[in-house]
């Protein structure tokens, strides 16, 4: 599986990295003119200012929602997936179809930026996302939970934000991961309403110099794996800490039962 991964990654990597004119040596010379593109820049800077706004706006629609669903209304868990889930089975073509007339009278009224374009990658996201944190909250006990903090005299906002939320940081850096690689990657919408982001302009830049657009191509696949590499470190220490069994002090517990 490694080699089927890796030697694609490595003729692309080779491919970019060849020198210009027959004979000459091989040289970085497309990975150090990605910054000469002006236009190339600023779609990968859209892309990831449209990946970050995406992430948030997920955990701010999605995850307050799923906990309050999982805690007061159960019922409503069928209904929520199903809407999650919907998007999965839509093909991005229909979607623009929709969203085209919609992305029109925004341009014309409120905004024609790039940014707008989180509006539909939120709609996109969410069945991956959903999966992400639902196996989080599954995987805890929301209701104890929420019961002891309620006892202390918390509030629901803190019950979600600063209770139940840091207790599936895993199943949340999992969602953030899958939102910004499916934004990193998108093609079909940003190309359809007219938007340049990162995959549109590694195609359009294709057409013209095949090796900067491999390049890019190799970057954005690194970043992917280096996100990965983070949440995987990330994940091992919270669960290092968790199965760290705890150190008892003699004294403190000579003390404790002198004043029981």
């Amino acid at each position: 599986m490694g080699a089927f991964f890796l030697v694609p990654i490595g003729a692309m990597f080779e491919f970019s990295t060849r020198g210009v004119g027959e004979g000459a040596a091989r040289t970085l010379v497309s990975w150090t003119t990605i910054v000469t593109f002006p236009d190339l820049v600023k779609a990968i800077i859209a892309s990831l200012e449209l990946a970050t706004i995406t992430s948030v706006a997920m955990l701010f629609l999605l995850l307050p929602t799923m906990i309050w669903v999982r805690l007061r209304l159960p019922r409503l868990n069928r209904i929520i997936e199903f809407l999650c889930l919907l998007p999965l089975t839509i093909p991005a073509i229909v979607l623009v179809v929709g969203l085209l007339p919609v992305y029109r009278w925004m341009a014309e009224n409120l905004s024609d930026s790039i940014l707008t374009l989180a509006f539909a990658y939120v709609i996109l996201v969410l069945p991956y996302t959903y999966r992400a944190l639902d196996a989080g909250l599954s995987a805890i006990n929301v209701k104890t939970l929420s019961e002891a903090a309620r006892s202390l005299g918390a509030g629901w906002g803190t019950v979600i934000w600063r209770v139940i939320a840091p207790n599936m940081s895993g199943a949340v850096l999992n969602a953030c991961l899958l939102s910004v690689a499916l934004v990193l990657g998108e093609f079909t919408l940003a190309n359809i309403l007219g938007y340049v982001n990162v995959q549109v302009e590694i195609a359009q830049l294709g057409q013209a110099n095949a090796g900067v657009s491999i390049a890019v191509s190799v970057a954005s696949l690194l970043f992917a794996f280096v996100l990965l590499m983070v949440l995987s470190f990330v994940g091992a220490a919270r669960r290092s800490l968790r199965s760290k069994p705890r150190v008892r002090d003699p004294r403190l517990e000579a003390v404790w039962g002198q004043k029981a």
